[in-house]
């Protein structure tokens, strides 16, 4: 299994990122890579620029922690998938996003990698206004 972790500090309260991240439909706002996105029923569907899709189950929305997981079902061939995002306070105007996945196989990696460290510096751009 292959473990991937990518960072960002948001110059934003950790609460006005944690109702962007917790949104599920709004990834494509700040998601390079996604065209459109609907969630229902703890479910997600990503549109992705090409017309692919990616289907996953939201398993776990923890206001308290500020954690959003999820994991891939079907659009990729994965045996194995947990996608975990974290928002932590950074000081009272800041926040530290730590984005990581487990995925299996671990060829996957090397394609997931630049997907997650382009999500966090989506984010950034899109919540700081550089977007």
């Amino acid at each position: 299994m292959a473990s991937l972790r990518s960072t960002a500090r948001i110059s934003r309260p950790a609460d006005e990122v944690w109702k962007t991240v917790s949104d599920a439909a709004g990834i494509s706002a700040w998601f390079p890579g996604i065209e459109h996105a609907t969630a229902t029923d703890g479910t997600r569907s990503c549109t992705l620029v090409g017309g692919h899709e990616l289907h996953e189950d939201v398993v776990n929305v923890d206001h308290d922690l500020r954690r959003f997981q999820y994991t891939i079902t079907s659009g990729m061939p994965v045996e194995y998938h947990l996608g975990t995002v974290d928002v932590l306070e950074n000081g009272p105007e800041g926040a530290l996003v730590v984005y990581s996945t487990e995925i299996t196989p671990n060829s996957l990696a090397e394609l997931i990698g630049p997907s997650i460290e382009g999500g966090v510096q989506g984010l950034k751009a899109h919540l700081e206004g550089g977007s």
